[in-house]
């Protein structure tokens, strides 16, 4: 990287008067391709534990870049500025969308019908746990999908996995412990608190 300024007898100018002036360094902003590069992955993930379907994800991660090219120079932190972006158009997505929208969290809905506002509230929050749980590592991933998914015993989880019952019960706590954490961190909420 070239420093943004040069003494003059740095640059083969006249000769310099006075001392010398160190050079000032300053981080360079990545370009939008190096942006875009960089973060799409992250992007597509998030919005897609947002909404849940992947070609509405592309197509918000497509128009927040092309809404970031747009504001390009006047945003400070263009990879916080595309997160919250995403967020904001994927909730939007759903609150117009939201009779195309699943939600199926297991709970039986039709002695009540949910606002459009708990719907929303759910919707973020299975897609900030997908976000999260995407973010674990595959072992981990495996351990909740093999209890939650595949409804295994921990018995069965043991055999396949080759951890003890006990360390399986251990890593599962743990885990849903950390995530139910993570989640509050990020202002998810369950109804009790």
């Amino acid at each position: 990287m070239e420093p943004l300024f040069l003494h003059s007898s740095d640059r083969g100018d006249a000769p310099a008067t006075g001392p010398a002036r160190p050079a000032v360094m300053t981080e360079e902003r990545p370009s939008l391709r190096a942006l875009f590069d960089s973060e799409e992955s992250a992007l597509l993930r998030f919005a897609h534990g947002i909404v849940g379907q992947r070609e509405t994800a592309e197509d918000l991660v497509q128009e927040a870049f092309l809404r970031l090219h747009e504001h390009w120079q006047e945003v400070e932190n263009p990879r916080a500025w595309l997160f919250r972006s995403i967020r904001n158009m994927a909730l939007n997505h759903l609150r117009d969308h939201r009779r195309e929208t699943t939600i199926d969290d297991g709970s039986d809905w039709a002695s009540e019908t949910p606002t459009a506002a708990e719907i929303l509230g759910r919707s973020e929050a299975v897609g900030v746990l997908r976000m999260l749980m995407a973010e674990l590592p595959e072992q981990d991933q495996q351990l909740i999908s093999w209890k939650y998914t595949g409804s295994l015993s921990y018995d069965e989880i043991s055999k396949r996995s080759g951890l003890t019952v006990s360390h399986v019960g251990y890593k599962l706590h743990f885990l849903l412990k950390s995530l139910a954490d993570a989640m509050r961190r990020m202002g998810v909420e369950s109804k009790e608190g």
